[in-house]
């Protein structure tokens, strides 16, 4: 028979405690505090649902609580009249009966999952010396000094309550739907936005977009939003309301709300003091208007009524028949016709990804692997690509899209063959297998017969096998092989030059159907032709928005050329780096849509391609635009067709010093942190209109790096700009890429973002901090090496001096 005894515990209210039959003693629920010194699991305090600390008007709990799976535990804060969980430590990470919670005597807090630690509370490395669930929901980490070290409000999940500030840096974040699919809620450049969680976020509903919205005060960026009785309000930096969303008609204004975003992409609101009646209303207002109220690609109308569009609708199951992107299907699909009268849910908050006409956008989605549809707009040439999809939307009384779907050519289809062996159903089947082993040996035979007429006119490297040319010849996913005399009728005998780099010359050039070419003709790579191949079979794969497109090569005897696709525009140098006044500015507008691009390109050689690869040249020379100024990174991977000399040949070119990470030359391992610097020094120049080094200019401003870093720590951040530009003082892009821009070019190279979250930073979807100062006289180079430069720059490699002279970052990103 079970008995009951009276015990304190850690200066806590005295409670009652049940022994169990055995001397097996039961877990003790505290109030207001816990301290240190307490461990357990579900299994001590299964008495108290596994609840051990409640706060002192016992309206909340903290401790574990189960979820669908009845063997699964969260430790969570739990509503305790409504049963409504409002925070949760280890969403996503549940653990057993069995695991334990831990306040160690150390002060230290954290959950465990057998040995491992699901979470722990981020403390900065100080003591916890209590625990304390307050009465308004927050779990707070008390110091020895009663200061608060970390507060459940400042890491809410996917639950905000009344009273808690949302801010600047915080994520509300949903549980994933049945396709994985994540919504988020955020504050960033003054807005509140919720988005899906898509590899690139999608955002579907804003405060300044929303028309329920109640004005107090117009014109500010939000900075807090917070629930207050029946309201969701929304203040400046400086509390001053700005306004509010009226979500209930309660008149009780000390009521506790909660607002939850659904795994449905809805934000709810809940009353707490009603045991969670909910209020009627939502957002957003349309479910129409969420990322996923249907499957990807179905036109959602009305209330939730789901239907194909017309371009998919003679597809088995409505679908594309693309399983998944860039992995080779690319070079079988097409655009289809979604239908009319469509649109999407992000259209009204994105940026276009161009502006161009029907064909371009077409041409930019289909040489785009990643792009899985497109929306076009007649009335402004914006186009929108899309390398992720949900539902789309019946366009009503708004905007009117034109929308196209890539799916595969041969229809998605698939195998389809039903049951019954059918000889009727098998007979074309063996036709085609038939059909298809004829024409296979024919284009063997012919391949073969092409191969013995090739050596006998061309010299072959003793040390190439006839083996390895038949199999580099029927490689898969090669591009186009030219003859060398192919590209020589094309560029005209090579007569019309377009510039020089550091590998060779290129040429203007045009195939018999018109396609305009730019040549490259190789020099001094020293490569053979099995290298050479392998390396273009790699690049000739990659297709990319903001790649150029290679579009052939030329591997015969000792002649190795590549054929990229021509682009209109040339070179980015020749645009920023202007002469006279008389020429062409490029616009704030332009050079930041090139930034944002580049960045785009380098992010997908870093992260997105089956093999990681380091550009190790960025520079303007080798950004070019196309006819409508879209940027686009050429001579990528090319670095990887040098051995190990001759690539400090490349990395030590006059050409190309004023761009090099302090990494090259320190005997650090190059890695694609080594590609952010240059692209910072690259982003500078953009946005300065004016190379990195100029000796003309004052002492002061000869070294622009230097000045952009002192002129931050002054706030002027004007006197970084083109002096020549124009622009809206309010346009929050300016002193972001100009912060962006000095994160990159941080001599320690782990302070450097990623590609891809420079890419996040500069299109608003992520906080950019102030940058450190990071002096240009930071860590000293020896000087060795560069005594061994010609004055052309052309050493093969550092020098093995033992001098004690020292050369700065200065003069490292100086003269090229």
């Amino acid at each position: 028979m079970a008995q009951w005894g009276l015990v304190r515990f850690m200066g806590s209210i005295s409670v009652f405690v049940l022994l169990f039959p055995g001397g097996c003693k039961a877990g003790i629920q505290s109030v207001g505090k816990i301290y240190p010194g307490l461990q357990g699991s579900q299994m001590t305090w299964i008495n108290l649902n596994g609840l051990f600390l409640t706060s002192n008007n016992s309206d909340f709990a903290f401790g574990f609580t189960t979820t669908e799976d009845v063997t699964q535990f969260l430790l969570t804060i739990v509503h305790l009249g409504s049963s409504k969980v409002i925070w949760s430590a280890n969403r996503g990470s549940p653990v057993s009966n069995s695991d334990n919670f831990i306040f160690g005597e150390d002060g230290k807090v954290s959950l465990q999952k057998g040995e491992d630690v699901v979470w722990a509370a981020d403390t900065g490395g100080k003591r916890v010396s209590a625990i304390e669930m307050q009465d308004s929901g927050n779990l707070v980490l008390l110091g020895n000094d009663t200061s608060v070290l970390w507060q459940s409000f400042s890491h809410p999940t996917n639950t905000l309550i009344s009273n808690q500030d949302f801010v600047d840096g915080m994520k509300l974040v949903s549980d994933p739907n049945s396709n994985n699919l994540t919504h988020i809620l955020e504050i960033k450049s003054g807005d509140m936005i919720l988005s899906a969680g898509f590899q690139t976020p999608q955002p579907y509903w804003s405060v300044q977009k929303e028309r329920r919205i109640t004005i107090n005060q117009g014109g500010g960026k939000v900075a807090v939003a917070s629930l207050r009785g029946n309201s969701w309000r929304f203040y400046d930096g400086n509390k001053v309301l700005l306004s509010q969303f009226i979500f209930s008609d309660s008149v009780d204004a000390n009521a506790t709300w909660i607002a939850v975003l659904g795994n449905d992409g809805f934000i709810s609101f809940y009353n707490l003091d009603e045991s969670g009646g909910a209020s009627q209303t939502k957002i957003p207002s349309d479910p129409c208007s969420r990322p996923e109220p249907c499957d990807a690609h179905f036109v959602c109308s009305g209330n939730n009524v789901c239907q194909c569009p017309s371009g998919l609708s003679t597809r088995s199951n409505c679908r594309t028949g693309i399983v998944s992107t860039c992995d080779g299907s690319h070079d079988s699909t097409e655009l289809v016709s979604a239908g009319d009268g469509l649109t999407y849910f992000s259209l009204g908050f994105l940026p276009p990804s161009s502006k161009t006409n029907m064909e371009g956008c077409k041409s930019a989605c289909q040489s785009n692997c990643s792009c899985l549809a497109f929306f076009f707009q007649n009335s402004s040439g914006n186009c929108f690509l899309f390398s992720d999809i949900g539902s789309f939307q019946n366009s009503k009384a708004g905007p009117s899209f034109v929308a196209y779907i890539k799916v595969l050519s041969d229809g998605g289809s698939g195998s389809n063959a039903g049951g019954g062996g059918s000889s009727k159903k098998s007979f074309p089947i063996v036709v085609i297998i038939v059909v298809a082993t004829l024409i296979t040996i024919c284009g063997l035979l012919y391949l073969a017969f092409r191969y013995h007429r090739r050596k006998k006119k061309m010299p072959e490297s003793p040390h190439e096998t006839s083996e390895e040319d038949n199999f580099l010849e029927t490689l898969s996913g090669m591009p186009i092989r030219f003859s060398y005399r192919d590209l020589q009728t094309a560029t005209n005998n090579f007569s019309v030059k377009l510039g020089q780099g550091g590998f060779g010359s290129v040429y203007q050039g045009a195939l018999p159907d018109g396609t305009r070419l730019a040549v490259k003709k190789l020099e001094g790579i020293g490569q053979g032709k099995k290298e050479f191949r392998a390396e273009v079979s790699i690049i000739g794969s990659i297709h990319h928005h903001h790649l150029v497109r290679l579009k052939g090569f030329c591997a015969e005897g000792t002649h190795r050329l590549l054929a990229y696709e021509f682009m209109a525009n040339g070179s980015l140098d020749k645009w920023i780096f202007k002469r006279n006044k008389e020429e062409f500015l490029l616009d704030w507008e332009a050079r930041f849509n090139i930034a944002v691009g580049t960045a785009k390109g380098l992010a997908y050689l870093h992260e997105d391609c089956d093999v990681k690869i380091i550009h190790c040249d960025i520079k303007p020379e080798n950004v070019l635009l196309d006819d409508q100024f879209l940027a686009k990174v050429s001579d990528f991977g090319l670095a990887k067709l040098m051995n190990r000399e001759q690539s400090h040949v490349f990395t030590t070119l006059r050409g190309t010093r004023g761009y090099l990470a302090p990494e090259w030359i320190t005997n650090y391992a190059i890695s694609e942190k080594s590609d952010v610097y240059s692209y910072g020094m690259l982003l500078l120049e953009i946005i300065g209109g004016r190379k990195n080094f100029d000796p003309t200019e004052s002492s002061e401003k000869s070294h622009f790096p230097s000045y952009a870093f002192k002129m931050m720590e002054e706030g002027k951040l004007r006197e970084i700009l083109d002096s020549k530009l124009r622009f809206d003082k309010d346009d929050e892009r300016v002193s972001t890429s100009i912060k962006v821009a000095l994160w990159c070019i941080q001599e320690d190279m782990h302070l450097r973002p990623s590609m891809t979250k420079v890419v996040q930073m500069l299109e608003g979807l992520s906080p950019v901090p102030l940058p450190p100062t990071s002096s240009p006289l930071g860590p000293r180079l020896y000087s060795g090496f560069f005594k061994s430069l010609s004055g052309e720059g052309t050493s093969s490699g550092p020098s093995d001096s033992n001098s004690d002279a020292y050369l700065s970052a200065v003069q490292l990103s100086g003269p090229r």
